[in-house]
């Protein structure tokens, strides 16, 4: 079961303490009969608590909604509402929390704002096909909504998440960002007006329509009202997912949860930024007061280092898995995002020399402001904030070429089975047909760690054989050599 404490008390959790899951029935008790809202009505509500997209990005919800309305006004169509539920962040719970046992909160919300747009229908994009997939499904079901409301599977993935990404997926398109900016609300869904938010925010409405904006205001701050849902790490190796009042200390979220700031505390996950420990002892949960703190609180993400891992190999580590995530669909994505987790992971071992920084800024540099999404530039912020926060660590890498502290993987990644065998050997060989090889030179590029380049830009191809951490990367230049000159074979 899906571990949920909370602080003051419980809004969005009320009732996990006595039901594993929900139901219907016993979110009717808990939570009232659901009431119909009219657009007006609904807009009027959230502006007045200011309620904010809980994804990541905070965007105003009543600004939403009012795009979706002039959009469908202007084109004269339906509109749909679509609830991302992927959490593709791989240190990200709450949502799974809320499918998993909370999921009727998630389906008022989205049948709030359908109705009072008079939607075409709702659609939720998930990723998760265990408990939490299972249960909002049945949750549909339930509620006899199923004309309605469709659930739509969708690949694993960081970029997944992504608006422009969730909406291609569920679109029957590969779930990518698209290479220009689409606003969903102007063309989403099956290229209709369409209201996109996260699973949290949808919740957040159902409870501020039950509640009304005056006592859902009540706790909190008054910039930033009621309760917000954190994942939150601490020494189990598991998330917890914290529901706490807007303000509420930092501290006292870690120590709910027996954890402590550690090294540092990354905030906002991995596209996020890290706190010192002093500043993160200082900081209350609130998106003004993380920022101020040098941070952002994002999707809700809490993730103390404890001190006895070498900070640099986790954030690394992090830097690889950001690059194999990437939307593989522009250069700073497929090569500088790989070039620069390869920069930092140099550093971290000590391979690097006295230009290792230097190098991992270069990289820095070269993907900043120049994606087709937001992928690079956040991954670039993890780790320029990583270079800053743990900079004592750098010295040491720089002076002794390690800290002599070990990597323990205390940063989540997806699959973490597969990142364990990432160093397995495929029993395969990257070959040259030299009658075909013209020197373009690409494929040094594109997988430097097999490949090097002569004189001349002719590829010198190691002998060893391909490791699994590899071999997308060299089906990748195998795929894009423009002499078709690569071939990976058994010895």
């Amino acid at each position: 079961m899906m571990d949920y404490r909370y602080v003051g008390p419980p809004r969005l959790g009320r009732g996990l303490h006595r039901h594993q899951r929900i139901d219907q029935t016993a979110h009717r008790e808990i939570h009232g009969e659901f009431e119909r809202r009219s657009l007006r009505e609904l807009i009027a509500l959230a502006e007045k608590v200011d309620l904010r997209g809980r994804g990541g990005a905070a965007f105003p919800f009543a600004r939403k909604v009012k795009a979706v309305v002039s959009a469908a006004r202007r084109q004269d169509a339906q509109t749909v509402v679509l609830v991302n539920a992927t959490e593709g962040e791989p240190a990200s719970a709450k949502d799974k929390l809320l499918m998993a046992r909370a999921p009727h909160l998630i389906l008022d919300g989205a049948m709030l704002a359908a109705l009072a747009l008079g939607a075409r229908e709702v659609v939720i994009g998930v990723t998760d096909g265990g408990r939490a997939g299972r249960s909002i499904r049945s949750a549909v079901v339930e509620g006899n909504l199923g004309g309605f409301i469709r659930v739509v599977r969708l690949p694993e993935r960081f970029v997944t998440g992504e608006g422009g990404a969730l909406v291609n997926g569920v679109n029957g398109a590969p779930a990518l960002p698209p290479g220009r900016k689409v606003r969903a609300a102007e063309r989403g869904v099956d290229g209709l007006p369409t209201l996109l938010s996260n699973a949290e925010t949808f919740a957040q409405l159902a409870l501020l329509s039950q509640l009304g904006a005056d006592l859902y205001a009540a706790i909190g701050t008054a910039e930033e009202p009621g309760t917000v849902l954190l994942s939150v790490w601490g020494p189990s190796g598991r998330p917890v997912v914290v529901e706490a009042p807007a303000g509420t200390p930092l501290f006292q979220v870690l120590d709910l949860c027996r954890a402590d700031v550690g090294q540092g505390v990354l905030m906002g996950g991995y596209h996020g930024a890290w706190l010192t420990p002093v500043a993160a002892n200082r900081a209350r949960v609130s998106r003004e007061d993380i920022a101020r703190a040098g941070a952002s609180l994002g999707a809700g993400i809490i993730l103390p280092l404890a001190a006895d891992v070498c900070p640099l190999g986790e954030a690394a580590r992090v830097a690889a898995y950001m690059g194999m995530e990437s939307a593989g669909q522009c250069g700073p994505c497929r090569l500088g995002l790989p070039a620069l987790a390869r920069s930092l992971r140099a550093l971290a071992e000590g391979d690097a020399g006295s230009d290792a920084v230097s190098a991992v800024r270069q990289g820095m540099q070269v993907v900043k402001g120049r994606g087709a999404c937001h992928h690079p530039d956040g991954t670039s912020r993890f780790i320029a904030s990583a270079l800053e926060v743990f900079k004592e660590d750098v010295a040491t890498h720089l002076a002794d070429g390690t800290c002599g502290r070990p990597v323990r993987g205390l940063l989540p990644i997806d699959g973490e089975e597969a990142a364990a065998e990432e160093t397995e050997d495929t029993g395969l060989r990257l070959t040259v047909d030299w009658a075909r090889c013209a020197g373009h030179g690409l494929c040094g590029h594109l997988v430097p760690d097999l490949v090097s380049l002569d004189e001349f830009g002719f590829p010198v191809v190691e002998s060893k054989t391909v490791p699994q951490r590899l071999l997308r990367q060299a089906n990748q230049a195998i795929e894009m050599c423009p002499a078709l000159a690569l071939r990976l074979k058994t010895p």
